[in-house]
């Protein structure tokens, strides 16, 4: 790179710092003529901050011709684990079946009953079968009710 080429960037360099500080002079000089300008004031206008609206998150809004339904009351687990199991009870007795074969299973083998461990795993397999079956028509039947 030749020297003149480095002193035309040397000097476009300086050059636009100078622009930029006449820029932020001038720039400077307006705004503090503008804060120092009294600003006239509307008389229609009100200088009262506007008044702020106030929601209240735990009740719903009020529409006119609306009435929301009551929220349903919380369940907790004990009571839906109830619920559950009188609108399908093989579900739970499935499970029950699948957990028992496996343990009993698991603790033959390390016994070395293999014979006795290798039915109950199959045993185990029928168990997970029926619970598959069971959600099935669970799911099925709760489609086909009629809603009152």
């Amino acid at each position: 790179m030749s020297t003149r080429g480095q002193y035309t960037g040397a000097h476009r360099a300086y050059t636009s710092e100078l622009l930029s500080a006449k820029k932020s002079s001038k720039e400077k000089k307006q705004a503090d003529a503008m804060a120092a300008a009294p600003t006239p004031v509307d008389k229609d206008k009100s200088t009262a901050p506007p008044a702020v609206i106030a929601f209240d998150l735990a009740r719903p809004p009020v529409i006119e011709g609306f009435t929301p339904l009551p929220r349903p009351k919380e369940e907790g687990f004990k009571d839906k684990f109830i619920r559950k199991t009188k609108e399908n009870p093989f579900v739970p007795i499935g499970c029950l079946g699948t957990a028992g074969a496996l343990i009993y299973g698991l603790r033959a083998f390390k016994q070395g009953k293999t014979r006795q461990s290798q039915l109950l795993m199959r045993t185990r397999i029928f168990a997970q079968g029926f619970t598959v079956v069971a959600i099935i028509v669970g799911v099925a039947a709760a489609a086909l009710k009629t809603k009152p």
